[in-house]
C-alpha cells in the first residue's frame, strides 16, 4: 500500500493546495495526517475542510489543542498569539473536526503495523529529531512503521525492526528549505521518500499579514526556518 503522509499544515492553504494536487496524481491508496492542521497561518477553516476530505486518518497536534483550549503555556509569543487568533476564527465544522481527533492512531496495511503520533509516544509537545529516534521505539510499540511530526524537519530512519518517518511540514518547514514537505510510504517493501513541492509562499505570507497575525510568521516562511 502506498500512503501519503502529511503533517504540520499550520493553516497554510496555499501549501496544502499544492500538496493535495500532488497527492491526487500520485496514485496513493491512503492519506494520513500527523497533526497540527491549524496554527500560525491564516486559513484554518479551509485547511480543516481539506484535510477532513483528503485524509482517512488524522491525529491532533499541540497547536490543534491550544487553538481549542486557549491553553498556550510553553508556547513562544508568536505561536500563542496565533493559537488564540485561530481559536477566535474557527468555524463550527472545523472546531468539531479538531475536537474529534485523538492523539495517536494505529493502522494495519500489508501485514504491517503503522503507528502515528504528533510529538512522541509520550506527549504531543515532545520533539523527536532524527538523532533522537532509536530501534527500541519500534520494538517497544510493536510497530513496523512509526510516524512522527512536530519538528517540521523531515527524516527517514531505517532500523532492523522497521522505519521511523517524519514527513516534515506542509505549511512551515524549518530546515532551511521553504518548500512544502510530505512523505510517500510503500508499506509492502518498507520504502519511503520525502517529496518537496514549490508553492506560492508570498501569497501565504501576505494572507498572514492581512489576517493581522505577527509579521514574523510571514517572513519565516520565506526562509524555511
Amino acid at each position: 500500500m502506498r500512503i501519503a503522509i502529511v503533517s504540520d499544515v499550520h493553516s497554510n492553504f496555499q501549501a496544502l493546495s499544492v500538496v493535495k494536487g500532488h497527492i491526487d496524481e500520485a496514485a496513493v491508496d491512503l492519506v494520513v495526517c500527523a497533526g497540527d492542521t491549524v496554527g500560525y497561518g491564516a486559513n484554518p477553516n479551509e485547511c480543516c475542510d481539506t484535510i477532513r476530505q483528503l485524509a482517512r486518518c488524522v491525529i491532533r497536534g499541540n497547536h490543534d489543542i491550544a487553538s481549542l483550549t486557549r491553553s498556550t503555556e510553553g508556547m513562544n509569543p508568536y505561536a500563542a498569539e496565533a493559537a488564540e487568533w485561530t481559536g477566535d476564527n474557527l468555524d463550527d465544522p472545523s472546531r468539531e473536526f479538531l475536537q474529534s481527533l485523538k492523539e495517536s492512531a494505529t493502522l494495519q496495511t500489508d501485514d504491517r503495523t503503522c503507528a502515528m503520533y504528533h510529538g512522541s509516544i509520550r506527549s504531543v509537545w515532545e520533539y523527536l529529531y532524527e538523532e533522537d529516534v532509536r530501534d527500541d521505539l519500534l520494538r517497544n510499540t510493536g510497530a513496523d512503521v512509526l510516524i512522527f511530526g512536530h519538528t517540521h524537519i523531515p527524516y527517514i530512519k531505517k532500523f532492523p525492526s522497521g522505519l521511523i518517518v517524519n514527513p516534515g511540514s506542509v505549511g512551515q518547514p524549518r530546515n532551511g528549505d521553504p518548500r512544502a514537505s510530505l512523505a510517500i510510504l510503500d508499506t509492502r517493501d518498507l520504502r519511503c521518500d520525502i517529496v518537496r513541492l514549490q508553492y506560492d509562499i508570498r501569497a501565504a505570507a501576505q494572507a498572514i499579514r492581512e489576517a493581522g497575525l505577527p509579521d514574523f510568521l510571514a517572513t519565516r516562511l520565506l526562509r524555511g526556518r
